[in-house]
């Protein structure tokens, strides 16, 4: 379309007075318009600019700044040059050229919980586009935004998406990706949903600052907690962080871990790059990789000849993680650290050993032995049911192994007490030394006894007793 009749059709929309859902109307045809001014580039350059030109757009939809600063002010400029600065846009987004970019780019009405732009987002954790309805988490319930995804933008959103991982199938049906302010994205599509009830799920860090002060103030764990753990993290113990899907074992994980002494060399094995070590502990000699199954496997003999000062697992959930969990804590490495979908300590060794039979084979009672020989602690987590935006520390249990008996024991140390909303304390420890920090740890556990008693025994499962 030449110049002359882009700005007489254009002047024509500006004039008109446009009511209702015509607004929305209008303002898809102006993106469209834009869009198409945009593209006009590729008709007069050569193919090394058009890489460079394919390469910035995708860098501008998955959020790098450079980049929509630019595409921001190259809309900027067109808007400006049409005379159309007054025309409606949708009121989610924080200004006109904004709300272009999303359309043309971004992220369309998801934007304003993916970047914080209105308030009511800033604390949500998650939001599932299924169809053209968008529901986020706020205030700890789902609600039904007012924003609709037509199924064309649907389809470029997926498309855009998809840019992050060149690598995929687009046919595939079931996509994860990443945002670059690592927001994570799960999208089901084609014959794996329903026809027009495509689905896009996203999930994003609220807490900006990992601490466990930060965790205080969220009533996540007790403040008096914050001493133990800073000692359980100066003795080493091996600490597995368990819960559901949405209680905060990742984020728990990082606040444990910024906590870690950064001299020390360490070794991050992800199935995504979901946490960025290399910016939280910019200092800390961390090597991360991002491996999940077949690739996982190529790499263990040499996962386990490595001279780490410790490892951490993110996401264990099959028996080649397990297995390579109980190989590296065998060997006598201290400080490993991981995370686990369970929610119950009970059930995690029977759950690793399960898993690691079934794969490789095993007497899964030796096998449950080792889980308890070679893990210290587990902090058990919940999503808070009616609240489900809150996470709360519901439990930390000791794995204890009985060389001289042959015998395994989960040992309670901290358990919540829901009904009075406080953590309640044992002065028992199992895997206690003779050095400074876990004398230390006993005496804080005793003064915590005093205050906030918990009295129960040790207790050996049942499913080791009736393999005896």
């Amino acid at each position: 379309m030449c110049e002359f009749f882009i700005d007489k059709y254009l002047l024509n929309i500006g004039n008109t007075r446009i009511e209702g859902g015509l607004k929305q109307d209008r303002f898809e045809e102006i993106c469209r318009l834009v869009r198409e001014k945009l593209d006009d580039e590729w008709d007069i350059t050569d193919d090394k600019y058009k890489d460079n030109k394919l390469e910035r757009e995708k860098r501008a939809i998955i959020g790098y700044e450079k980049e929509t600063k630019y595409y921001k002010e190259k809309i900027r400029e067109i808007i400006l040059r049409w005379k159309l600065t007054d025309i409606w846009y949708p009121p989610w987004h924080i200004d006109l050229y904004d709300a272009i970019f999303h359309e043309v780019f971004g992220l369309s009405g998801l934007a304003p919980w993916a970047y914080d732009s209105l308030d009511k987002y800033k604390n949500s954790s998650s939001a599932k586009l299924i169809g053209d309805k968008l529901y986020c988490l706020i205030g700890g319930s789902t609600e039904l935004q007012p924003q609709r995804i037509n199924k064309r933008r649907r389809e470029q959103l997926m498309r855009s998406l998809l840019l992050a991982t060149p690598f995929e199938n687009t046919n595939k049906g079931f996509h994860e990706v990443y945002l670059h302010n690592g927001i994570r994205i799960t999208i089901y599509s084609g014959e794996k949903t329903k026809e027009n009830e495509e689905v896009i799920v996203f999930r994003k860090y609220v807490i900006k600052k990992m601490s466990f002060e930060n965790m205080v103030e969220l009533n996540t764990i007790p403040e008096e907690a914050i001493d133990v753990f800073e000692l359980m993290i100066k003795i080493g113990y091996n600490t597995l962080f368990a819960g559901p899907v949405r209680s905060g074992k990742t984020t728990f994980l990082q606040s444990w871990q910024m906590n870690e002494d950064t001299n020390l060399e360490g070794l991050v094995i992800a199935t995504d790059p979901e946490t960025p070590w290399h910016k939280l502990m910019p200092e800390a000699p961390i090597m991360q990789l991002v491996a999940d199954g077949v690739d996982l496997e190529m790499i263990t003999k040499s996962i386990l000849r490595g001279d780490n000062d410790y490892v951490l697992l993110e996401e264990m959930r099959d028996g080649l993680a397990y297995n390579i969990a109980l190989e590296i804590t065998a060997s006598g490495t201290k400080r490993c650290k991981a995370t686990i979908h369970d929610n119950d300590a009970y059930n995690i060794p029977l759950k690793m050993a399960s898993k690691i039979k079934a794969k490789y084979g095993g007497n899964i009672r030796d096998l449950i032995g080792q889980v308890f020989m070679n893990f210290d602690i587990v902090i058990e987590l919940i999503q808070v049911p009616d609240n489900r935006s809150q996470k709360r520390m519901v439990g930390i249990k000791e794995y204890y192994y009985d060389v001289a008996n042959d015998r395994v024991y989960i040992n309670h140390i901290c358990k919540y007490d829901k009904k009075n909303n406080k953590w309640l304390w044992n002065y028992r420890l199992y895997n206690d030394g003779e050095d400074r920090y876990s004398n230390e740890l006993k005496e804080k556990l005793a003064v915590l006894y005093r205050e906030y008693p918990l009295d129960e025994k040790p207790l050996m499962p049942g499913y080791y007793r009736s393999e005896e």
